[in-house]
């Protein structure tokens, strides 16, 4: 097979970028090669290939964190004010609520043709209102997700459950906090009495499904992570709903 030939020029400046390229890649930048055909961009016919040689930045997947110092320190979170070398190389100051993660329990009673969901209802200083949300709380120094979940469910409502799965993962404001949220969906459930805090006052009521969606879609339900377990939730029935449908006799 014969080799392609290339002008004297060309040959050239191959051999400088290759001479420069190395270094480059040293400190920290890629490299992405791209060819066209220059003929095609006003519509003539040519052979000769064009090259275009892209450099930019090397991005890291993490910060480089240049200092942090703690400004506040609460019960529940921290928070704290961090100079950062972020990803694309912007140095930045950012102020971070520190959190040590939520979990949320959507109680599913599957004992009925409809599924039934079970909300809390509860006053929200920050909301200024009361909101009908999933059970919710924070993880304890040292707890697993799991053990949260099922210790969250009896303190707030007094029920225990026979199956746990867990259903989503998510940051809950990923912008200033880095809190996240583990929902796990839970049946087979078993009612009980309640152990609420000193500064709970807690409402509990059962949902059909279907009602929760209209809630959502209505805007009565104003809890993110409320919102995103019911339609989460939703959606994995409606497979289910779909099959037993079209095996009915005809």
């Amino acid at each position: 097979m014969a080799l392609p030939r290339f002008p004297g020029p060309m040959i050239a400046i191959v051999g400088f970028l290759v001479r420069m390229i190395g270094p480059l890649q040293h400190s920290g930048f890629k490299f992405q090669v791209s060819s066209f055909s220059p003929g095609k961009w006003k519509g003539e016919t040519r052979n000769a290939e064009a090259f275009i040689l892209f450099v930019m930045p090397r991005q890291s997947k993490r910060a480089k964190v240049l200092s942090s110092r703690i400004v506040y320190r609460g019960p529940v979170f921290h928070v704290t004010t961090d100079r950062v070398q972020e990803p694309g190389g912007i140095v930045a100051r950012r102020d971070v609520v520190r959190h040590s993660g939520s979990i949320v329990i959507m109680a599913a009673d599957d004992s009925r043709s409809e599924l039934r969901v079970l909300l809390a209802r509860q006053y929200r200083h920050p909301a200024g209102d009361y909101l009908w949300e999933l059970p919710a709380g924070r993880i304890d120094p040292g707890e697993s997700e799991l053990t949260g979940a099922k210790r969250e469910l009896l303190e707030e409502t007094g029920y225990t459950a026979a199956r746990w799965s867990r259903a989503l993962f998510f940051y809950s404001s990923p912008g200033f906090l880095d809190e996240t949220m583990a929902i796990y969906l839970a049946t087979g459930l078993k009612r009980g009495k309640a152990k609420p805090e000193e500064d709970e006052y807690i409402r509990i009521r059962m949902f059909p499904l279907s009602q929760l969606v209209t809630m959502v879609m209505r805007g009565a339900i104003r809890d993110g992570k409320t919102i995103s377990a019911v339609l989460w939730l939703a959606q994995l029935r409606q497979p289910a709903k779909s099959a037993a449908r079209h095996s009915k006799p005809g």
